[in-house]
């Protein structure tokens, strides 16, 4: 359910790696509740403003502002910063999990070391999520023991075990096998029915038209285009995307 409370604002935001410029002045605003898919070719920058949501990355110029707390400054106290981490959770392309670590420790470290939940709390909290993603089962398993799309439910589960107010996803379903990818997005439908603030980098362009309330169609470090996901993809304005879509459709 969307409401016009904006979580994350950015105006003329820019990022460079030295002389190359990745994000070349792009604003807009989400708010809470909204499904957001950001699009576009390789290299464009999708997963860079990503990461500069999450202060993965640092700005080089413009605004930035996440859940109130400014991530304009090119430094960030440690205060502001663990504030950021417990109310935005990121899923990675990898999974990231520690492989000498059951499913359900995976799950119960975060809260653990972070939010200094106890152990009874964190595993209870664990084993809830796992349920959530459909691997109750798997809470004693080791990762190695998981296929590709069990690992990525894992690693959302994990996310969502420090109860976020916003979830990112960079391209989580691009280092999966194909037949793998459905159980992951079905994981992400189901977040996005109850109303989980997402921000999804993508090529699932069903799911971003199906799923997603929003899209943002990038190219060469420009918003090219963005609007409502279903009219956006399925009758795209700017010449670029109609290419980019006939490409990935082909």
């Amino acid at each position: 359910m969307q409401n016009s409370t904006p979580v994350i604002s950015f105006e003329n935001l820019r990022k460079n790696y030295g002389s190359l410029e990745v994000l070349k002045g792009v604003s807009g605003s989400l708010n809470k509740g909204d499904v957001v898919s950001i699009i576009g070719p390789s290299g464009c920058g999708k997963s860079t403003l990503l990461r500069c949501f999450n202060r993965l990355e640092t700005i080089n110029g413009g605004r930035l502002s996440v859940m109130d707390i400014d991530l304009s400054p090119p430094k960030l106290g440690s205060k502001p910063l663990r504030q950021l981490r417990t109310k935005v959770g990121m899923v990675f392309q990898q999974f990231n999990l520690f492989p000498h670590l059951t499913v359900l420790k995976n799950l119960m470290l975060a809260p653990r070391q972070v939010l200094g939940n106890s152990e009874a709390q964190s595993r209870e909290r664990a084993r809830f999520y796992l349920e959530k993603v459909g691997l109750a089962e798997k809470a004693e398993a080791y990762p190695e023991q998981l296929s590709g799309g069990q690992k990525q439910r894992v690693a959302i589960a994990r996310s969502l075990c420090m109860q976020p107010e916003i979830l990112l996803f960079d391209e989580p379903t691009s280092a999966l096998d194909p037949e793998l990818v459905g159980e992951v997005l079905n994981t992400m439908r189901q977040l996005a029915s109850e109303g989980m603030t997402m921000v999804v980098v993508t090529h699932e362009m069903q799911f971003a038209r199906d799923v997603a309330n929003r899209v943002i169609f990038l190219n060469q470090g420009y918003i090219e285009e963005e609007g409502n996901a279903y009219e956006v993809i399925s009758n795209p304005q700017c010449d670029r995307l109609k290419a980019f879509l006939s490409r990935i459709k082909s």
